[in-house]
């Protein structure tokens, strides 16, 4: 098949000829300038490169390049950049027999599959778009906030193929949490699905496999022969290594789909996970949900603390690890924290950074300071993944737990619905990590019809200069404008 982009009775016409090498790779025939021409335009500079070992001892150019122009090979995923290359230049592309186009699958399709699955919930048009969607391409990246309902999208899925699944997430509680959700959707989900994790069988004849990538990546080859169907979910987590070994030893799995809630915003990021699952789709947006009363409506105080004068002129002459230090460590600091997560009413979720010398101490000052038959909890990567599911059950029936958690442990895909207040007590820049903790408080609840975020900032400017933690707040205060978050900001002097 030839697609042209520019007037085929030209003499000269530059042809990409495409063939399929498996579900992982496509090879891009070409003469060598025009190979040169798609190395550069697939190669893209990595964040933070100037800062590792490699490129400061001259021994890699700090750069990533998705096309070989040896091999000729390229993610499958990343067909439709090819598209939009050969279409700016006036190129034609030739398709082999083996590249496969897009099934027949209708959105009416979808809704009467959806009725046949008895749901105890109705499938909203969003999930069912973004089904057909995926079934229609066989591969995608679907971009889905969080909250939105990504686990029932999944679950279609597995549903409708029906055959040998690799169900990949980041973390044990996701795990249970994913088995959970299935069989609140009404399947025998013990009886169809294995959970993988540290210390568990990595082989059953279960239909779907739901894994840490932790757990598999480094199984061999043979391993993944067996997979049909590979879904990632919370597909933003999985470090790019691992993820590329796993996809790559998939590459006679033809159905691969993607799903997130947010992207870090580095085209090379971005453009390794279209590469491995399928060009991005976005589903539907949190804003719209939240119109649509189909999230909690949510506010941000941003609660400024200042410093006194003597503490900041101390302060400018910390690098950034003595001021995350000294900031957790400060006992004003965090006796306002106490107070403030003991005065709210509903549930609150309060995340932290450092486990040792800022989680623990928080719990425990918590702790002596609640009223009797309050229930608070603590949540670290040293709680197993049984007892934070158990932890999530039990807050959904309280009316005013508190739960310290670690970003690392609460701040992605677990589902609290009847979440009312999160506390920002460690600052972060990193743009995943803050939408995905917001999400934590979107979801609706029996007893709850709005959900308060209180970011914690620290100023400790002097004259004119900016300390680290306040320059990440800056950071967050872009995305909250992005995402039109509605917030208000309070100054309080510790």
């Amino acid at each position: 098949m030839l697609v042209g982009f520019m007037d085929q009775s030209s003499s000269n016409l530059e042809v990409l000829a495409i063939s399929q090498i498996n579900s992982v790779h496509i090879k891009i025939d070409c003469d060598a300038g025009t190979a040169y021409e798609l190395q550069d335009f697939f190669t893209f500079q990595v964040p933070g490169a100037t800062f590792m070992p490699a490129y400061r001892n001259k021994m890699w150019d700090g750069k990533i390049r998705l096309y070989n122009v040896y091999t000729k090979r390229l993610y499958a995923g990343l067909l439709p950049y090819v598209e939009e290359f050969a279409r700016t230049r006036g190129y034609v592309l030739e398709f082999d027999e083996s590249v496969e186009g897009a099934e027949d699958f209708s959105l009416h399709e979808a809704d009467e599959f959806s009725k046949s699955l008895n749901l105890p919930l109705r499938a909203r048009d969003y999930q069912l778009s973004a089904f057909t969607h995926a079934v229609r391409n066989r591969r995608c990246l679907l971009l889905s906030p969080t909250a939105s309902g990504k686990s029932l999208i999944i679950y279609h899925l597995v549903r409708w193929f029906n055959v040998k699944t690799l169900l990949i997430v980041p973390t044990t509680s996701l795990v249970h949490q994913m088995v959970t959700d299935f069989a609140d959707y009404g399947w025998d989900a013990d009886n169809h699905c294995h959970k993988v994790m540290a210390g568990l069988d990595k082989v059953s004849d279960k239909q779907v496999i739901v894994s840490t990538w932790q757990s598999i990546y480094k199984m061999p080859k043979e391993y993944f022969e067996q997979f049909d169907v590979v879904i990632g979910d919370e597909a933003h987590q999985f470090k790019a290594k691992s993820l590329t070994s796993i996809m790559e030893k998939l590459d006679d799995c033809k159905y691969r789909f993607g799903l997130t809630g947010t992207l870090d915003g580095a085209e090379t990021h971005k453009l390794v996970l279209e590469g491995l699952f399928g060009a991005v789709k976005k589903v539907v947006t949190t804003s719209e949900l939240i119109e649509k009363k189909q999230l909690s409506s949510f506010k941000i105080k941003i609660l400024a603390l200042r410093y006194p004068d003597d503490v900041c002129a101390e302060a400018v002459k910390y690098k950034y690890q003595e001021e995350m230090d000294f900031i957790v460590r400060y006992e004003k600091r965090n006796r306002f924290i106490r107070n403030l997560a003991l005065s709210l009413e509903g549930n609150t979720l309060l995340l932290f950074q450092f486990v040792e010398k800022h989680g623990k101490v928080l719990y425990e000052d918590i702790c002596n300071k609640a009223g009797e038959g309050r229930k608070v909890f603590f949540v670290s990567g040293a709680v197993d993944a049984e007892a934070r599911e158990d932890i999530r059950k039990i807050t959904e029936k309280e009316k005013d737990a508190i739960i310290v958690a670690s970003y690392g442990t609460f701040s992605t895909g677990i589902n609290i619905r009847n979440l009312h207040n999160i506390i920002f007590a460690s600052p972060s820049k990193s743009r995943v990590r803050n939408l995905q903790s917001i999400g934590r408080g979107l979801r609706l609840g029996d007893n709850k019809d709005e959900a308060v975020l209180f970011d914690i900032v620290d100023d400790l400017q002097w004259k004119s200069k900016k300390n680290f933690t306040l320059e990440h707040f800056i950071e967050r205060m872009k995305i909250y404008n992005e995402e039109k978050f509605e917030y208000k900001v309070y100054r309080i002097d510790l």
